[in-house]
């Protein structure tokens, strides 16, 4: 998978996400990968009653900026997120 491929399937589902770091251009697509990855694990709060819900939601919204962001080649850090580096 080219770079702009792999950085739209991070954001699809987590399912997307292996399939990005697996197949995909990891070298090229480490800014894309390691937001994607940061989002999946909070959405995974989601299973807490209430609080968890309000994050799930918020891991939604920034999963769709993300993918738009990848979408238009873009480097773009998002809200909260955007600063934390799992993959180095």
């Amino acid at each position: 998978m080219n770079k702009k491929t792999t950085d739209m399937v991070a954001y699809i589902t987590w399912v997307g996400l292996l399939v990005a770091f697996i197949i995909g251009d990891r070298e090229n697509s480490k800014f894309h990968l390691n937001q994607a990855l940061v989002i999946w694990l909070a959405g995974f709060l989601s299973i807490i009653p209430c609080v968890g819900w309000i994050i799930g939601i918020v891991a939604f919204v920034f999963a769709v900026m993300g993918f738009i962001s990848a979408f238009n080649g873009e480097e773009k850090p998002l809200p909260i997120v955007g600063g934390i580096k799992l993959l180095k």
